[in-house]
């Protein structure tokens, strides 16, 4: 089959260090056009790809089959509705909507277009979340109990950009709660009830940067934690089963490989063990355990193969309309400082 023609919204953060580079490494797309401002900086980066000055002529081009949407949150929506409307594929960066009955448009204009939809949640392709998954499915650990998930950061001074601003989808509950949801449903599915605090910690802060939530299964609990100001953060992931216990500190090196502009090919690529460290103990028995490679370039290779008809696309958007309705039941929990139930 031809390239499947793809044209990227934004060349931001998001745009520039994820999309452009593991649609780039991908042979079954061909980037074709970005929809951006920064004429010079992808004009180096991509000489070949035709630089459009607003979304909608990319949308509109006949030359572009595939949309992906890398731009602030609140224009996931109208963006990516007006490309399905376009008869386009479509990708948007997490999270998918600002708001679930947004979400819930876009996957019934997909369904009634028969167009593909997909959500970028690249980090289910992070090593430290394979390797808990490959012990889980293992039953390594036995029957999971607790399940702790951190994403700390130390940055006390605030940034300029839409992030940090005081706008629809912005802080970091809705930036990283929605990678840590989407992780906890993947291993567990869809909790019983939900205790959130959802804070601002920062002096001068618009938005919230700090977050705790518990999801509760039964007996489990799942701990989805996030903070701006951990300048020694905790693990990465600790994991308590009836046969052992998992801590992961570190972060995936993905992250910091792509915003160090190096290629996302090679067998080397995505190894993990260089900034993460697993710890198995089981009884007596203490073990450091290899983390998996990484694998982030797996997106756009499921997205290619989804669009040749060869499979569903990576994330199916009904799961990614599941993280939206934990995001907003959250919300209300943290703002009535009480435990919801699904």
């Amino acid at each position: 089959m031809q390239p499947i023609r793809t044209g990227l919204i934004g060349y931001g953060a998001a745009g520039a260090t994820f999309h452009a580079p593991l649609i780039a490494v991908e042979p079954r797309l061909r980037l074709a056009r970005i929809a951006s401002s920064r004429r010079e900086d992808i004009a180096r980066a991509f000489p070949d790809v035709q630089i459009d000055a607003s979304p909608e002529a990319l949308i509109e081009s006949a030359e572009v089959d595939l949309v992906v949407i890398a731009t602030p949150n609140e224009t996931h929506y109208p963006l990516a509705l007006a490309a399905l409307q376009a008869g386009r594929h479509v990708v948007i960066d997490k999270p998918f909507a600002v708001t679930v009955a947004e979400a819930e448009t876009l996957v019934a204009e997909s369904e009634k277009r028969g167009l593909k939809l997909s959500v970028f949640q690249n980090r289910r392709w992070d090593g430290d979340f394979l390797t808990v998954i490959d012990l889980i499915q293992r039953n390594v650990l036995g029957s999971i109990n607790y399940f702790e998930s951190h994403f700390d950061r130390f940055r006390p001074v605030i940034k300029q950009g839409w992030r940090e601003q005081a706008r629809p989808g912005s802080g970091v509950f809705v930036d990283l709660g929605a990678h840590l949801i989407d992780q906890a449903l993947q291993l567990f599915g869809l909790p019983e009830a939900i205790t959130a605090d959802i804070a601002i910690q920062r002096e001068q802060a618009q938005i919230d940067d700090y977050f705790h939530v518990v999801l509760r299964y039964g007996r489990r609990r799942v701990v989805l934690h996030a903070s701006t100001l951990a300048a020694a953060p905790g693990p990465r992931f600790t994991v308590h089963g009836s046969l052992g216990s998992l801590v992961i500190t570190g972060l995936d090196a993905q992250e910091s490989a792509l915003k160090a502009g190096k290629t996302p090919s090679g067998n080397d690529w995505g190894r993990s063990a260089y900034t993460s460290t697993a710890v198995l103990t089981r009884a007596d028995e203490k073990e450091v355990i290899e983390v998996a490679a990484g694998d982030y370039p797996s997106f756009y290779r499921g997205m290619a193969a989804a669009i040749a008809g060869e499979g569903g696309v990576p994330v199916p958007p009904r799961q990614a309309l599941d993280v939206m309705r934990v995001i907003e039941l959250a919300q209300r929990s943290a703002s009535e400082g009480r435990t919801i139930a699904l």
